[in-house]
């Protein structure tokens, strides 16, 4: 895609995220590689109301030579491009039940979500839980770089989900699949379940591969 192209999907994956509800205010931002660089939300910008004239422009350092100034949280970003070779966009939200999750006390951290379907295994895998950091906090990314080399989504606690796809469109796809198991966890968290056994688990991920 061209950088033209690459700011329209932006702009365009930020509407429709805003207008279903899984972000909401100035919450929420979006990095895409662009060339040798890359485009990045502005800070304390709407996902709604973005103008593709005023992404924010970022070199392969991560510094700004057009536009806005970036969102105040792409050090969340950095750590899934240069674990992930492959990663094209990232997207971090604050979507309610997945963001609700990851303030439970009584989840494994290693594995909060039971497989119940087979969609998070198919777009994501597993999705563990980092601890609780201030937003912008230099303990975070470092510790989203050791996550991120073997995992492709991460919750982070107290805060929200973030996850990196090969596209905008892949990456978009895997978060909303990650807030829905997430409203079907909450849904579920007093009722019997039949979750997919370990053989269920391994034939998925042999047949649609792993983002792990």
């Amino acid at each position: 895609m061209t950088e033209t192209e690459l700011r329209a999907d932006i702009v365009w994956w930020g509407a429709s995220l805003f207008q279903r509800g899984l972000t909401s205010g100035t919450s929420g931002n979006i990095t895409v590689r662009c060339g040798d660089g890359f485009l990045a939300t502005p800070t304390n910008s709407c996902l709604g109301r973005l103008d593709p004239d005023r992404l924010s422009r970022l070199d392969g350092d991560w510094r700004l030579v057009a536009g806005d100034p970036p969102t105040k949280e792409v050090a969340l970003h950095r750590p899934f491009y240069s674990a992930r070779p492959g990663t094209g966009a990232v997207v971090h939200l604050h979507s309610t039940h997945a963001t609700a999750l990851s303030c439970r006390a009584d989840i494994d951290p290693a594995a909060p979500l039971h497989a119940m379907t087979p969609y998070v295994v198919m777009r994501l895998g597993v999705v563990p839980v980092l601890p609780y950091a201030r937003p912008g906090s230099d303990l975070l990314e470092p510790a989203l770089r050791d996550l991120a080399a073997g995992h492709a989504g991460v919750l982070l606690g107290n805060h929200g989900p973030i996850v990196a796809g090969a596209t905008l469109t892949a990456a978009v796809g895997a978060i909303e699949e990650l807030e829905e198991a997430a409203k079907l966890a909450w849904m579920l968290r007093d009722l019997p379940v039949r979750h997919l056994t370990p053989a269920q688990v391994a034939d998925l991920t042999a047949v649609f591969g792993s983002s792990r």
